[in-house]
């Protein structure tokens, strides 16, 4: 049994460099400390539709937009009932697509996996081709955009032109760790479901998940006889409709602290947000190629999250440990057993910018003797 560790509540400052949670803008953390109010009052319309439509106008969408207390993990369950009655293909290529999988088994639901190595991307022309030779019908297909695990960004607006083209296979994406930190033109490429979670490139404190949703995702809940109560889209989005509020009460100073984060994104741009994303991630590609291997196939890395091969065999664990202690930054070992030694990551995402990745890289260098 675990046994009870007091938090004490002194502890060192650290700089987030892992995919997630990752740094808070200090106005944005003080907008949790506003007195309480209630959630069915008039205060708690104002703050949600504008997080709602603010969400929407940064991201470029007419879709629906659902804002709930939770973790991205919901709307895996959420999406997977309100939109599967029998059968979803998964390509998998890292522990996350893995794990989505994992989840929609755990539902009861017939699963088939496109199967990649990790580090591969996931190809639109493979979907395609397994779509075109079978006489099973899917009722979703997913994807998961950004693999972290692996460090891999996967062509969704690709796969969702093809899936144009399979009206009644509904596209699920799991944008978890790259909305907001990578331009995705959502209704352009067909994208029915697309969540993310806020603690990683919204740059917020981790407690609300968003969700945005095509009016013909929403139609297929109405068509069926089970959906998810807590994330259900009809439940979510009339309730919005009726009373511009949350059905269920939600983490209010995450909200409000939300309404400010998101009016810095604003101001920002989506566009150049995603800018400034690549701009990070490409520098740390090319320190990572000086040094060591990047671990994902050419041309689909991460703009949020890179995955470093170590070809110079370092002692990863005992790196991140030293680069915590002498400079209180915090990076992290790879993703699980099989990439724990083999690879580590770096999360460049959120508020970071190339000069702050620098300063990590240096001392990675420093630490490592590289």
């Amino acid at each position: 049994m675990t046994e009870k560790r007091e938090y004490t509540g002194d502890y060192p400052d650290k700089t987030l460099y892992i995919p997630g949670p990752t740094e808070v803008r200090e106005d944005v953390i003080d907008e949790m400390a506003q007195p309480m109010f209630g959630h069915r009052m008039d205060r708690m319309t104002d703050l949600y539709t504008t997080v709602v439509e603010d969400t929407k106008e940064f991201l470029g969408t007419d879709n629906e937009v659902i804002v709930l207390t939770a973790s991205g993990t919901e709307f895996w369950e959420a999406s997977t009932l309100n939109l599967v009655d029998e059968n979803i293909l998964v390509p998998t290529c890292g522990s996350f697509s893995e794990r989505h999988a994992n989840v929609a088994e755990r539902l009861g639901k017939n699963v088939d996996r496109l199967e990649y190595e990790w580090g591969e991307a996931i190809k639109p022309e493979d979907i395609r081709a397994h779509l075109d030779s079978t006489d099973k019908h899917y009722d979703v297909v997913t994807c998961v955009m950004n693999e972290s695990s692996t460090g891999v960004r996967n062509p969704i607006e690709e796969i969702g032109d093809v899936l144009k083209e399979y009206p009644e296979t509904y596209f699920v994406v799991d944008a978890v760790s790259a909305l907001g930190g990578d331009y995705v033109d959502i209704d352009e490429h067909g994208i029915d479901v697309i969540f993310a979670s806020t603690q990683k490139a919204f740059a917020m404190p981790p407690g609300l998940a968003v969700c945005v949703v095509s009016d013909a995702a929403y139609e297929r809940e109405l068509e069926k006889d089970e959906a998810s109560w807590y994330g259900g889209f009809q439940r979510s989005l009339d309730y919005y409709d009726r009373k511009g509020q949350t059905h269920s009460t939600p983490a209010i100073p995450v909200m409000l602290a939300y309404r400010k984060q998101m009016k810095h994104m604003l101001d920002e741009g989506h566009e150049a947000r995603s800018e400034r994303h690549r701009e990070m991630g490409e520098y740390t590609r090319e320190w990572a190629m000086e040094h060591f291997d990047v671990f994902p196939e050419d041309g689909y890395e991460s703009q949020t999250v890179s995955c470093i091969e170590n070809t110079a065999d370092i002692d990863v664990a005992a790196t991140i440990e030293a680069v915590s202690e002498e400079y209180d930054y915090v990076f992290s070992n790879g993703y699980g057993s099989a990439l724990g030694e083999k690879t580590f990551r770096i999360g460049h995402m959120g508020e970071h910018d190339v000069e702050s990745i620098r300063a990590l890289t240096d001392a990675i260098e420093d630490v490592a003797g590289l």
